[in-house]
C-alpha cells in the first residue's frame, strides 16, 4: 500500500503512474473545428438578421388612440413615418380579450404624402379589446 503525505503530489496519481493509458492527442484540432463551426453558424445567423432589416423596408408607426365602438367595429388613429417618395402598407389588427384577431385591415399610404396621421375604421367579428399596428412596410 502506497501512502502519501498531504502536499507531496496528486492524490489520483500522475500520467506516468498509468503507462497503459493511451495518450490524448488532437485536442487542439477538435477545438479549432468546433470554433470554426460556431463562427460559421454565428455569421450565417448575423447575415440573416441583417438582410431582414437591410434597405430600410420598415416604416416606423405608432398608435395615437384607439376606440372600440361596440361588438362590430373599432377605430384607430396612428402615425406613420416614411420618406415622401415611398409607398407604405400598414396592417392594423383588432384583438379580443383572448388576444384572438377579430378584425384586420391593410392601409396603403401613397408616395408623396410623407409622414402622416391616419384614422381608420375596422369591422370586427366580435368585441375587440385592443387595436394595434401589426406592421408598416415600405414598398
Amino acid at each position: 500500500m502506497v501512502t502519501r503525505d498531504a502536499g507531496n503530489g496528486p492524490v489520483l496519481g500522475t500520467p506516468d503512474d498509468f503507462p497503459d493509458r493511451p495518450k490524448r492527442g488532437g485536442r487542439l484540432v477538435v477545438h479549432v473545428v468546433i470554433g470554426v463551426l460556431v463562427a460559421i453558424i454565428a455569421g450565417g445567423w448575423g447575415y440573416v438578421m441583417w438582410s431582414m432589416t437591410a434597405g430600410g423596408s420598415e416604416a416606423p408607426a405608432q398608435v395615437v388612440t384607439f376606440k372600440v365602438n361596440g361588438p362590430s367595429s373599432a377605430e384607430i388613429t396612428f402615425e406613420v413615418y416614411k420618406p415622401d417618395d415611398r409607398v407604405a402598407v400598414c396592417r392594423i389588427r383588432a384583438l379580443d380579450v383572448n388576444h384572438a384577431e377579430v378584425g384586420s385591415k391593410e392601409v396603403r399610404i401613397a408616395a408623396g404624402e410623407g409622414s402622416k396621421q391616419l384614422k381608420e375604421s375596422l369591422d370586427t367579428s366580435g368585441q375587440a379589446t385592443s387595436v394595434h399596428i401589426q406592421y408598416c412596410n415600405l414598398v
